[in-house]
């Protein structure tokens, strides 16, 4: 059987009982399966004696004799010390909560040792030791010969309080003499031969109990590349279910075909070009881009192009279907990962997108992570969209009951056009009467069953109730993604970049403070304040309540700030704890200019537009990641005028830390930021974002085994290819 059909519990097992099940949970870990699929997070080798006068230089792991046993302290803090002898030298182990030892190690006894020693008050000791009684007496003469207990590579693993490495192990080796011999492999004979991979059975057992480091080795890429395999199988399955084609199998053409799709040579369109694109619009498509006071970048255009093929395409195929034409098939959907850097100007695409849809009789969803954010963007539509006499609807948590009660009734009976919000947009209230397009804006911050329900209210319609059509999807992020991980994790998806910039925006100049030396950053701001500008400045924390160290908190710097530092200036204070509504209401006074000085968390890292705001101060930079930090820049540099950055960050930040945030201070673009981010701290949050199976893996690292992702693919999509159900 597979893996993961062995779904016994781990209480089956003979040496789990009740409180070993317990203490395995908090590592989730519940099944057999569970269990065998926590792989060691490293190993230690304790093939060769290491005696006690090597301690400064390696483990120690040598044969001993117990020579007496002392105490220290006093009461409840009175503490064991085992003092030992391997014939190098004298040690002892201090034995925390393990008086037992005293009766369990006797003096006389040789034990076996292994464990991390120290030089301490002048004498070699340890606090972290494994230890194993050999025998009750005798001399190191008789056993110094003899192989030691645990002489072998041993698998090291994540650990939770009351459970250590020994019996975990255990525990482990129990699972497998009962159940590795009947894993069946999940990868086809012919691939794991042609790759030189092990069977899923050995696989298992030798990532374990390994021999050599090559059996953990050739285990380790057995499973990574089963791991690799079976994602981009499921990748490649999902894009055909909608594109009826499988995504590009080479990963290295598949990268160079996006380098040269997401790289345009040139930012300008020649008058022709622009005029072929204006006669491709819709009529309402037509009426926004002649309504608008600027030039829509070549990227934007490019996008909008592509959409427009795509909402076509699915509406021919979909009007076919109700006109008898083979109805078993199923019409194509658009799903579109559209990834643009802070203030690309992609909600304006996405309005453009919602365009084509009312002009083929369809409705429009736009969900957006927090009331703040949709709001904005229903100001916007309102704005761009109502002269054109598109009607638009606001609903969220907090629409009374009154105002819902219409909004519903409306949307039902198609008077609505785009209906905007939150998460309110898929409750089970909600029905639309022919929802054609689903966009989510910052998708990274929705689960794949939230995802699911928008698109499920496309089947709820009012107009084909005998019908089923998905709707068309089109998510939004500002977060930049690697091409390497979004071809990845997205490859089921039609990705489209939006690279350049709108014309007149200044780039923000970044500067990095280090901490005691806030006051330059401080006195910097003040000059632009005189000018009638504003600011803000950020904070890892709400308040200091539970926080350990020297972490700054948005309440206490906001009295600081308020009191000492900008008295002259009115200050506000805003943070996830405060309601909603005067969250907004704060924002409103801060982008009409009533607020000068804007003390946050995260909070403003979305939905947050205010031209005047030319400063941001973000405190303790290092606290952040890279991606958050780029997203919190983009707060300012927003309209004509010069903005700047202050990455204030701590005296006691790491070396990488210091490297991370001088990529910040070097790079404006938010794809280069992320590629210098995969590098120095590996896929982190951006992964799992879009797929159902997502890319926190057990064991594979995309950015890791590159090379072996290239073959997994490539072997994944080729084995597809002989199915007779892709063949069609």
């Amino acid at each position: 059987m597979k893996l993961e059909e062995i779904k016994n519990s781990v209480s089956s097992l003979p040496v789990v009982g009740p409180a070993g099940a317990k203490l395995l949970a908090k590592l989730n870990i519940f099944t057999v399966c569970n269990l065998l699929e926590f792989f060691p997070r490293d190993y230690e080798d304790r093939r060769k004696v290491v005696p006690f006068s090597q301690f400064k230089n390696s483990k120690v792991h040598t044969i001993a004799q117990v020579t007496a046993h002392e105490w220290f302290g006093y009461g409840k803090m009175k503490t064991l010390k085992i003092v030992i002898s391997d014939g190098t030298l004298s040690a002892s182990l201090i034995a925390f909560n393990r008086a037992f030892l005293q009766h369990s190690l006797p003096i006389g006894s040789i034990v076996c040792v292994s464990g991390t020693f120290i030089e301490k008050f002048g004498q070699i000791q340890s606090t972290s030791f494994d230890v194993t009684k050999v025998s009750e007496s005798g001399t190191l003469e008789e056993f110094k010969n003899l192989p030691l207990p645990d002489s072998a590579l041993l698998p090291i693993y994540p650990l939770t309080e009351g459970l250590n490495q020994k019996n975990l192990r255990k525990i482990i080796n129990s699972a497998l003499s009962q159940y590795s011999n009947g894993i069946d492999n999940e990868l086809p004979q012919n691939i794991i031969e042609a790759r030189f991979l092990l069977p899923k059975k050995e696989a298992i057992r030798l990532i374990h109990q390994p021999k050599s480091t090559m059996d953990f080795q050739l285990a380790k890429k057995t499973l990574i590349y089963e791991e690799l395999f079976n994602f981009q199988t499921s990748i490649a399955k999902r894009a055909f279910k909608h594109r009826g084609t499988l995504p590009i199998a080479d990963l290295e053409l598949a990268e160079k075909a996006a380098q040269e799709q997401w790289n345009p040579e040139t930012t300008n369109l020649d008058n022709d070009s622009v005029l072929a694109f204006e006669n491709s619009l819709s009529p309402l498509q037509k009426q926004l881009f002649n309504s608008l006071a600027f030039d829509l970048t070549k990227d934007q255009i490019n996008v909008i192009s592509q959409m427009n093929f795509d909402i076509d395409k699915g509406f021919s195929e979909r009007n076919a279907l109700l006109n008898g034409a083979n109805l078993s098939a199923t019409p194509f959907t658009m799903q579109r990962l559209l990834q643009g850097d802070v203030g690309s100007g992609k909600t304006l695409v996405a309005f453009f997108a919602c365009l084509r849809v009312i002009n083929w009789k369809g409705q429009c969803a736009i969900m957006a992570p927090t009331e703040i954010l949709a709001r904005q963007h229903a100001e916007s539509a309102s704005a761009l969209l109502e002269p054109l006499g598109i009607r638009i609807a606001f609903l969220t948590g907090n629409t009374k009951s009154s105002g819902r009660t219409q909004i519903l009734k409306r949307l039902k009976s198609g008077e609505i056009d785009i209906l905007i919000g939150t998460h309110a947009l898929f409750s089970s209230q909600v029905i639309y009467n022919d929802l054609q397009l689903a966009v989510i804006d910052e998708q990274h911050r929705f689960g794949v069953v939230q995802r699911q329900s928008i698109i499920d209210k496309g089947r709820q319609m009012q107009v084909f109730p005998n019908m089923t059509f998905e709707p068309h999807l089109l998510m939004m992020s500002a977060t930049p993604i690697p091409q390497t991980l979004a071809l990845t994790a997205f490859g089921d998806l039609d990705v489209s970049v939006i690279k350049t910039m709108p014309a007149n925006r200044k780039t923000v100049k970044t500067y990095l403070v280090k901490e005691g030396n806030e006051n330059n950053a401080y006195n910097a701001v003040e000059e632009h304040l005189k000018k009638g500008e504003q600011a803000y400045f950020v904070y890892p924390a709400i308040d200091s309540s539970n926080l350990k160290g020297e972490t700054k908190a948005a309440e206490e710097m906001f009295e600081i700030l308020s009191k000492q530092v900008y008295p002259k200036y009115r200050c506000a204070l805003i943070h996830s704890k405060i309601p909603e509504e005067e969250q907004i209401s704060i924002l409103k006074d801060f982008k009409n200019g009533k607020i000068s000085v804007l003390a946050a968390t995260t909070v403003v890292e979305v939905g947050v537009d205010v031209p005047n705001a030319t400063c941001i101060v973000i405190e303790q930079a290092d606290h952040f990641g890279l991606a958050q930090l780029h997203q919190l820049r983009g707060r300012v540099g927003r309209g004509t005028l010069q903005s700047y950055c202050f990455l204030i960050y701590s005296k006691n930040i790491t070396e990488t830390g210091i490297e991370r945030i001088k990529v910040l201070r070097q790079n404006t673009d938010g794809f280069i930021i992320a590629n210098e981010d995969l590098k120095l701290r590996g896929p982190g949050e951006i992964t799992g974002t879009i797929q159902a199976g997502n890319l926190n893996f057990r064991i594979a690292d995309i950015n890791r085994d590159h090379n072996i992702l290239v073959q997994a693919r490539y072997d994944a999509f080729e084995e597809l290819k002989k199915q007779q159900n892709l063949m069609r």
